[in-house]
């Protein structure tokens, strides 16, 4: 396998020191104009180089499951959310609804919604909301066993979602 290092957002490639003084900063700028480029494409060739990745240290991330894809609703908000886009769209978070699995997702994390316990559901006229460990999330799509994707709002209107409905077990 062949790698190309990449740098964080802070790291310093190359540098250039010039002698002068605070009333000709002028002319060095106009200096450093000309002389940086050449800078940046030497330091980028030296940082961009392709070499051979090291046998030593490298490992593989196992595959995620289906069962380790069911969303925790007891966790926060944040955790929530990252498990959902860890799992999409394969094998796709799921959780359990009415004795059944439902393929849900994308989540976005809404803090001015009314607090609701982790997995209680609260559907409005256009959206759906699930309690988490934290803070409410919006549910953006639903997958019902056998049924096409759809938005979350039109899945609770033709589930018939109860006051009292919760996901998980």
């Amino acid at each position: 396998m062949r790698v190309i290092d990449f740098l964080a957002p802070d790291c310093i490639i190359a540098a250039l020191q010039a002698k002068t003084k605070p009333a000709v900063l002028s002319e060095l700028s106009a200096h450093l104009a000309k002389v940086v480029p050449g800078v940046e494409a030497e330091a980028l060739r030296k940082v961009l180089e392709e070499r051979e990745q090291p046998a030593e240290g490298v490992s593989l991330a196992p595959k995620v499951t289906v069962e380790e894809a069911e969303v925790r609703w007891a966790d926060p908000a944040q955790a929530v959310g990252r498990a959902v886009r860890a799992c999409t769209p394969a094998p796709g978070a799921w959780t359990w609804y009415a004795g059944e699995r439902v393929k849900v997702g994308p989540v976005v994390t809404d803090p001015d919604a009314p607090a609701l316990a982790p997995g209680e559901l609260a559907v409005g006229k256009n959206s759906v909301h699930v309690g988490t460990g934290s803070v409410p999330v919006r549910l953006g799509e639903v997958k019902a066993h056998g049924r096409k994707q759809m938005a979350a709002a039109d899945w609770a209107r033709g589930a018939r979602v109860p006051a009292d409905a919760r996901f998980g077990a």
